[in-house]
């Protein structure tokens, strides 16, 4: 049996993403988890050796090969089992599904953006303009979510539904006083359900 080592860190909603892939897949034995110092300002040595940005989700492969970022460890997650694939092998539902993918990703990097301006900046420099702009980059994905992806999100789960609950599921985590549900009543019934899976379930962050 194969094994992946990923560098992690218990909140990194793209250290999730990748989790909840290798639980949905049944495969989630064969990962491997690796302590890590990962940290926006001070990178961790460990990390860099196998990924020269620092950042985690970082894997190596069992030749030793380093795999990065959480798009391309999901993607061979999904080669790791036969079961029903998370990237459809159907062009047009492939192509969807990575571009919700895409998306979930933009809105999370922007919310982790947030996060660090707001716990990580010295209050001297806080720039409320930054701030804004990268949630207002959440708020326009949260609409178009509700507004075009909800019948690529209510079908079989794929790499796009999985990175779209890990970023609402960040949002609970780390802005619970953002209320992103009202107007989105579809989406918000839609998460509601999707988080219950034993996948999302498993892998709450810490």
């Amino acid at each position: 049996m194969m094994t992946l080592k990923l560098f992690h860190s218990p909140a990194s909603p793209f250290v999730r993403k990748v989790l909840v892939c290798a639980h949905e897949k049944g495969v989630a034995d064969q990962v491997e988890l690796l302590t890590s110092k990962a940290w926006p300002v001070k990178r961790d040595p460990e990390i860099v050796r196998e990924n020269p940005s620092g950042q985690v989700p970082s894997a190596i492969l069992e030749d030793g090969s380093p795999l990065f970022d959480s798009r391309v460890i999901c993607a061979y997650v999904d080669t790791l089992s036969a079961s029903v694939p998370l990237v459809p092998s159907d062009r047009r539902t492939c192509f969807a599904s990575m571009t919700l993918e895409a998306l979930a990703d933009t809105m999370l990097g922007a919310a982790l953006l947030c996060r660090y301006e707001a716990v990580l900046r010295p209050a001297e420099f806080y720039w409320d303009l930054w701030h804004d702009s990268q949630m207002e980059k959440v708020d326009s994905g949260l609409d178009d979510l509700e507004a075009r992806w909800m019948e690529q999100l209510e079908g079989p789960v794929s790499i796009g539904s999985i990175a779209a609950a890990c970023a609402l599921g960040y949002l609970d985590f780390r802005f619970a006083e953002k209320d992103w549900r009202s107007g989105r009543e579809a989406l918000a019934a839609w998460y509601d359900v999707f988080k219950l899976r034993p996948s999302m379930q498993a892998t709450w962050p810490e």
